[in-house]
């Protein structure tokens, strides 16, 4: 990687020697120079060896200065509130010197932000953009512009929070709303959820939401399912007590009322349309739920499931406005039967009323999960695809139900005429009905099409039975369909076979699936459809929401930094957007290179040895590395050992996951210091020493503390069997300062979306890899259609996501981030959240109690103001500060109900918060406290 300063400097001196001199120069010359670490990072002007032209002409491109907020001046005042002369004289204090990093970061040097692009256009044009009609949930769409540059690309609507403060998020929450609407109309449901972390995902959560309901122990799918679908039901299931059988509707035998409930695809895989009332009929005989993965698109002109009983109906709405990106991220929908309500998964917006009696929006049903629930939880879904969600939503509304049936019509046209033309060529088609996928016995050989398809850089699937698969999409136009039929000897042209079939109602219009009911009747699908109008709709929203654009959003537990414009315009170039997950992996070689160089970046930063980056958030993260370590224990012969070991202070995600991962999970006690309780957890790793699975660890931990004993803790749990799984939650507390992987962790999910500047989205898209030592990494997950196993020795747990990098098209925001930061500005973005962490707890200490601090009295990057004594002196609680924070754009409520069991406080976080906002707050609190 270059740096930003030239390889060949100017040096300012006396002229001796042959140096060339410059016209009219005295003593200037030409100096070849090396590279200079200090070029693009930090302060070049006190470096004490830089050159006197680097002083004279300094940087005005620095990434760190602009990613980090207070400047030079602010730090020095901040730690004079401190009462300390250095950043490092901070961290001695705050850091134990046990895991101190003693060397610094061997990365590159920093890249400025004109450079990043440049050099990320060289690695996606790598990547080579052939039509793909892979399908398998996957679809090539138009994108509406004003939608791309209005919502996606639009900081308004990208950085806010999950919205849990429903005063400052009624317009993601109204568009979630629709999004719920949008997906019960069409699958004919009665209520549905605001979105989970793909298709396959999906199906893993109603198979557990069956066994939820009715215990039983068996698990139906059709083999017609996608496969990496079934990969993943298969492993989710295989910890938690389910048997996944894969049998035809045919061979199902619901007899013995043993079988939880049943999965099919509707169309299927291959393609077929089919009528699966008689399989829900036998299902619900027996008390089986019955279970549908189905496509939007589709259901716009084919018989909806809530017609004909189906109890959950799920999918991707991908196709509905979102690119490939190899991909993700894309939303998934879930809906269900109003009596299942209870029992799904993720979060629900709902409508209801203000105390002025005006009707509003807010999440609904938060009982269900995991940050009230803990292991109790539905699921451990958090962070979603809410982003996505909304893109969905808003195609949705500019489309309007004739809109997307016309779309859909112009599809299955597409699939009629080319179906025609094959069988004229003499090929063979596996079904008769169908909507937009085609599965074709060849009357020729199959090697001869594939390589004509390649002359035309065109994608088919190969199925393992040698038949070839064509799923085609709203972007076919004529000369793709000339290019297909072509491609399979077919010497009629589209126009010639379309003329030919004349306007005879043909395919699913003319049979007993044609949708018959109205969908999307409410008025917010029928008044946007022109662009100005939805640009108007899509601004009011944004405008009713806090994000980073307003303020900055200092969470506990999650930390909300700037997501630079630098870092998000890749995401949307073609060359990265628009590639099926499922494409040779020659066709990638740009994605390949971006996710080897970020592998490597992670593994020094962490101190591990291997990542995966399939799971697609960070509770997912959890769930995967949990299942990692079980994986792991089942190649040793121990299959016994499913303890999991969770701090009271955790995230509720924590013994959420660990059960989904079928643990045992047994609570460790906390110290009054906020401090995992040594006593306690010495006697239950004694307890349970024949059985114990893993620790897991917040750390620093959600109390905002570093705990001086981490290390001790880790070689406690290694000397009885156990491995130590690290949350990654509080990694911005790290970075460049300590490596979990060199004090004792096994495994850690990271966080992209906060610690690495992925944006949230409102609550999603994020990523959730997982990093591991070495004598894990055989046990990452894999895929079944694309192989992520670097060698044959490896025994990989399992599919964990849809697609085998996860939401690959986020992963350069990430990359972006961490070459323009270089190891140095890494460093100092962490040291700068727990200095200002500090020095908010400094200026707030005179009104406020801080519950925990450090050994030596600091808090970490995070802490916890203590409200209960307002309760009793002004019946206040931390409700009603949080919520007149609200007034000065300030976030802070989520974490009231992460630490319910810590009582009424208030969580505050560092991050890159500037000092105004600082001063902001202690004067609103100031103001506010009932002295």
């Amino acid at each position: 990687m270059q740096t930003c300063a030239r390889a060949w400097g100017l040096r300012l001196g006396c002229g001796v020697g042959g140096g060339r001199r410059l016209a009219g120069g005295k003593g200037l010359r030409w100096v070849p120079r090396g590279r200079d670490s200090s070029s693009c990072g930090g302060d070049s002007s006190s470096a004490g060896d830089s050159r006197l032209l680097e002083r004279l002409l300094p940087r005005h491109d620095d990434f760190a200065r602009r990613h980090i907020g207070p400047g030079d001046k602010d730090q020095r005042e901040m730690l004079q509130a401190l009462g300390l002369a250095s950043i490092d004289e901070l961290i001695e204090k705050t850091v134990p010197a046990s895991i101190r990093l003693k060397r610094p970061l061997k990365m590159e040097d920093p890249v400025c932000e004109n450079e990043i692009l440049t050099t990320l256009r060289a690695i996606s044009s790598k990547n080579k953009i052939w039509r793909s009609y892979m399908g398998m949930g996957y679809y090539n769409c138009s994108v509406p512009q004003t939608i791309l540059r209005n919502l996606l690309e639009n900081t308004g609507w990208i950085t806010q929070y999950t919205p849990y403060q429903p005063e400052v998020s009624q317009g993601r929450l109204e568009s979630l709303l629709n999004y719920q609407t949008m997906v019960c109309d069409i699958t004919g449901m009665d209520m549905a959820n605001a979105s989970l972390l793909d298709e396959a995902t999906a199906a893993a959560e109603a198979m557990q939401l069956c066994h939820r309901h009715n215990k039983r122990k068996r698990f139906f799918v059709d083999p017609r399912c996608h496969p990496q679908t079934i990969a993943v039901v298969q492993t989710r299931a295989k910890y938690n007590g389910v048997l996944i059988e894969l049998k035809l509707p045919h061979e199902m035998d619901f007899s013995g009322k043993d079988v939880s409930g049943v999965l099919f695809q509707y169309p299927d895989t291959e393609g077929k349309v089919e009528d699966f009332t008689e399989l829900v009929e036998r299902a619900h005989q027996t008390g089986s739920l019955a279970c549908c993965a189905t496509d939007l698109l589709a259901l716009c002109i084919l018989r909806p499931p809530g017609e004909f009983g189906v109890d959950i109906a799920l999918g991707s709405s991908q196709r509905f406005g979102v690119p490939l990106g190899y991909g993700g991220p894309h939303a998934a929908f879930f809906a269900v039967r109003e009596s299942l309500v209870r029992m799904m998964p993720g979060r629900m917006v709902g409508v209801t009323r203000d105390a002025t009696g005006k009707e509003v929006y807010r999440l609904a049903l938060q009982t269900r999960e995991q940050h009230i629930r803990r292991d109790k939880a539905t699921s451990n879904i958090c962070t979603a695809q809410a982003l996505l969600a909304n893109m969905a939503a808003m195609f949705a509304i500019y489309h309007g139900s004739r809109g997307l049936e016309h779309i859909a019509r112009r599809v299955h046209n597409a699939t009629l005429i080319l179906s025609e033309g094959l069988k004229r060529a003499g090929h063979q088609l596996q079904h008769d009905l169908f909507f937009d996928t085609l599965k074709i016995q060849c009357g020729c050989s199959v090697k001869e099409v594939l390589d004509r398809a390649a002359q035309r850089q065109i994608n088919f699937r190969l199925f393992e039975d040698g038949t070839l698969g064509i799923s085609l999409d709203e972007t076919v136009n004529e000369k793709d369909l000339d290019d297909l039929l072509w491609i399979f000897g077919c010497e009629s042209s589209a126009e010639l076979v379309a003329e030919s079939m004349g306007e005879e109602r043909r395919g699913i219009p003319g049979t007993a699936f044609k949708r018959t009911s109205s969908f999307l009747t409410h008025q917010v699908f029928n008044s946007y459809h022109s662009e100005t109008n939805i640009v108007r709709y899509m601004k009011k929203l944004e405008n009713k929401d806090i994000s980073l654009v307003h303020s900055m959003i200092p969470l506990g537990s999650c930390t909300m930094k700037l997501n630079s414009s630098s870092e998000l315009a890749p995401i949307t170039w073609k060359e990265f957007a628009n590639i099926h997950p499922f494409v040779p992996l020659d066709q990638a070689q740009g994605y390949q290179q971006l996710f080897q160089e970020l592998e490597k970046d992670l593994c020094e930063l962490t101190g591990y040895d291997r990542f995966s980056f399939q799971p697609n958030s960070g509770a997912q993260g959890e769930y995967a590395g949990l299942a990692t370590i079980r994986a792991y224990f089942d190649g040793k012969g121990e299959g016994h050992r499913t303890v999991c070991l969770i701090p009271k202070s955790a995230h509720g995600t924590n013994p959420a996951s660990a059960h989904m991962a079928g643990m045992k999970i047994q609570p460790v006690e906390v110290d009054k210091y906020g401090n995992i309780d040594t006593a306690h957890l010495k006697a239950m790793v004694d307890k349970h020493k024949e059985n114990l699975a893993a620790i897991m660890i917040t750390y620093p931990s959600t109390n905002g503390v570093f705990e001086e004993n981490i290390g001790d803790v880790c070689d406690l749990i290694h000397q009885h069997g156990g491995q130590v799984y690290l949350d990654g939650a509080n990694m911005n507390a790290q970075v460049g300062i300590c490596r979990p992987g060199d004090f004792g962790s096994d495994v850690s999910h990271l966080n992209l979306h906060k610690t690495f500047c992925i944006p949230h989205g409102g609550g999603g898209p994020g990523m959730g890899p997982i990093g591991v030592k070495k004598h894990l990494a055989p046990f990452l997950p894999s895929h079944p259609i694309i192989s992520v196993k670097p060698s044959e020795d490896d025994r990989p747990v399992g599919t964990v996501s849809a697609a085998p990098w996860g939401s690959s098209s986020i992963l350069p925001i990430s990359w972006a981030y961490i070459k323009m930061m270089g190891g140095k500005g890494l460093k100092q973005a962490t040291e700068i959240a727990i200095l200002n962490a500090n020095y908010m707890a400094k200026r707030l200490e005179k009104h406020y109690r801080v519950l925990f601090r450090g050994a030596r009295g600091y808090v970490a990057h995070e802490f916890i103001l203590d409200t209960r004594p307002f309760k009793k002196s002004a019946n206040i609680e931390a409700v009603d500060v949080a919520k007149r924070l609200q007034d000065y754009d300030v976030s802070t409520l989520p974490d009231l109900r992460h630490i319910l069991t810590l009582g009424s406080a208030l969580f505050q976080r560092g991050g890159s918060i500037p000092t105004s906002l600082c001063e902001t707050r202690e004067q609103i609190l100031a103001n506010h406290c009932p002295d």
